[in-house]
């Protein structure tokens, strides 16, 4: 062997570096779709995602975020921008419209969203204030139950419902079979009073419709409202002003008519509550599956948000949303109607 040859077996550059060390850091795990061939093909109908361009489209958005929102401080993982094309049938403009919203309703509403995991919401989650069903619908769709009755105003404010409802919109958002079929929202309000339905206020009411229609990446294919009294029309009519016509087109109204609500939800995913054949309504076991995702929430909502109010400025505020003074006056004209309707 040469003396060249053996000079290049031993040189420092190669012979004193780990194999380790030659290599390159390990890449983070790329996208894997989940979805059956049949969620394929309901994505590519009803939301326009074609399998073979979909990492191309997810980097388009990635180059977006990146050129004209720089500062938002957002993920930038494959399957977490999947979420906001799909919710936006993957028009680029509104999904990256969809996702500065995201990250302004929540640093504009501190109330909700600090410290937001579910081991400070132990409280509402032993309530029963909300579950999610065991069975989805025919269409595929999650069932969130939510019973305001439930809730004793003396207790904690409000603002710890809505916190404990985005919580479980944010775990359910997790499935790729959530992101194409959407969920059902079933609310139940029997018992709820007036003095606890003058709680939700025009301020709440254009805060969370804001977040629902504008800044969460979820499909609402329909709210089922069961059980409603008379007050109901009073908080309807705070709720109606902020909803666009798609939505307040899936709102509906059965009253103590389960049987209506069962030509929507077939009796086999309701507990008997409902008159379904699912067995009693269990709280717990949703509650657990929160509960059980404490590190991945902190990791999500206890860190300190980067400052860029400069890119949230200029974020378009969800549609529907009112001035201070607007909903002054809505507040005067909703305590007539709660009045009126009760």
């Amino acid at each position: 062997m040469s003396e060249e040859s053996d000079s290049l077996r031993t040189s420092p550059s190669a012979a004193s570096l780990s194999e380790n060390e030659l290599l390159p850091p390990p890449e983070p795990p790329g996208y894997v779709c989940t979805l059956t061939e049949e969620l394929v093909t309901k994505a590519r109908e009803e939301l326009q995602e074609k399998p073979e361009w979909r990492l191309r489209d997810v980097q388009a958005l990635r180059d977006m975020v990146r050129k004209e929102c720089p500062n938002l401080g957002t993920s930038l993982d494959d399957a977490f921008l999947l979420r906001f094309l799909r919710a936006r049938k993957f028009d680029y403009d509104r999904a990256l419209q969809l996702l500065v919203n995201y990250h302004s309703c929540r640093r504009s509403w501190p109330e909700v969203f600090h410290n937001l995991r579910p081991s400070a919401l132990r409280d509402v989650l032993a309530s029963g204030f909300l579950t999610v069903l065991p069975h989805t619908d025919p269409r595929g769709c999650h069932v969130l139950c939510i019973r305001p009755d439930r809730w004793i105003p003396s207790n904690y404010p409000i603002t710890e419902n809505i916190r404990a409802i985005y919580l479980t919109l944010e775990k359910l958002i997790q499935s790729e079979e959530t992101q194409v079929n959407g969920i059902v929202i079933l609310a139940d309000y029997k018992g709820v009073s007036l003095s606890k339905a003058s709680h939700f206020g025009p301020f709440i009411a254009k805060k969370v419709i804001g977040i629902l229609q504008d800044g969460f990446p979820i499909r609402i294919k329909a709210v089922h409202v069961v059980n409603e009294p008379r007050i109901f029309k009073g908080i309807f009519a705070i709720i109606k002003p902020f909803l666009k016509e798609k939505i307040a087109n899936r709102f509906f109204l059965h009253g103590s008519d389960l049987n209506s609500l069962h030509t929507n939800l077939p009796r086999s995913i309701l507990p008997k509550e409902y008159g379904g054949t699912a067995g009693e309504l269990d709280t717990a076991t949703w509650s657990a599956v929160l509960l059980a995702s404490e590190d991945d929430f902190v990791k999500e909502f206890c860190q300190p948000q980067p400052t860029c109010d400069s890119v949230l400025g200029q974020a378009l505020l969800p549609e529907g949303l009112t001035s201070d003074a607007q909903c002054d006056d809505s507040m005067r004209a909703m305590k007539s109607q709660l009045y009126a309707c009760y």
